[in-house]
Order: C-alpha cells, then sequence, then structure tokens
C-alpha cells in the first residue's frame, strides 16, 4: 500500500456521506463526539448529505490513515463514524432508536491522497438508510457502489 508522503500528516479532510433511500419521518444526524449532534447539510426526499470534516494521520504499525477527530469514534485500529436515527437524532415523537456505524478502514493513502491533491475535493461514501424491516439502517452498513472514492466538490 502507498505510504502518504511527509507533510500530509494530520491534515484536515471532509467526508461526504450520502444516505440514501432513508425512511420518511425518520430523523438523521451523524454523532460528534459522546452526544453532540450534526444535522444534515441538505435533504432531497429520501437522500440525506452530511459534511463532516475530520484530520488524517499516520499511526505506528499500521499502513492506512488513523481518521481523527470529534466525529471519529471507536479504537484506532477500527474507526468508525456514527449515524444515528430517530430519538438517537432528537426526534422526540418516533419508535425509531438506533445508530449504525460508517467504517473507515477502507480509507487508503492513495485516496486521502487523491483529495488532499485537489482543491475542495472530499472523501465519499454512500449507504443505504432503509434497513430490511422498513426503518432506518443500524448496524455495520456497508458502503455502496464500490465503497469509498474521491469527490470533487462543486464551490
Amino acid at each position: 500500500m502507498k505510504k502518504s508522503p511527509a507533510g500530509v500528516e494530520n491534515r484536515e479532510l471532509m467526508i461526504r456521506v450520502v444516505v440514501r433511500n432513508a425512511p420518511p419521518g425518520v430523523k438523521f444526524a451523524m454523532q460528534r463526539g459522546k452526544s453532540d449532534l450534526l444535522e444534515p447539510s441538505s435533504c432531497m426526499d429520501t437522500e440525506l448529505v452530511f459534511d463532516v470534516p475530520v484530520r488524517v494521520a499516520s499511526r505506528a504499525g499500521s499502513k492506512v490513515p488513523s481518521i481523527l477527530g470529534p466525529y471519529a469514534q471507536g479504537p484506532a485500529s477500527d474507526r468508525f463514524l456514527y449515524l444515528n436515527s430517530g430519538t438517537m437524532a432528537g426526534q422526540a415523537e418516533t419508535g425509531w432508536t438506533r445508530r449504525a456505524k460508517i467504517k473507515t478502514a477502507a480509507i487508503s493513502w492513495a485516496l486521502v491522497d487523491e483529495a488532499l491533491a485537489q482543491d475542495n475535493a472530499a472523501l465519499l461514501v454512500e449507504i443505504h438508510g432503509c434497513a430490511r424491516d422498513g426503518g432506518p439502517c443500524c448496524g455495520t452498513i456497508p458502503p455502496l457502489d464500490g465503497g469509498w472514492k474521491v469527490l470533487v466538490m462543486a464551490r
């Protein structure tokens, strides 16, 4: 695997999470730290977009970047983002209380380097927002469309 060039350690990067087919009437929010919540940056019908700022750094003994910052959850060896829904997203009048994990282990130095080399780029992951039971997604959610990729965002 490619190791990031010198000077890229502990750099800021945006992660864009697109939640497709979110169940109608259920609120979603990205968890920051233990209990703070980030609302979607945009909502269109059943598609939600979250823009999550993170930092990337190397970690001793690992060939993949470590994702850092208040949105990064879990141990250094198994980082993820929490996507909360229903009451966990601050929705009072709902029967749903769920939280999904979006794993970051598949983010490579090659993806990080590509994103940092471009102006206004982010790492993109798209997930399915609806679980098999028709409620909001929960548990560890696999990425759609081949996983993580670089997105050059409009200015």
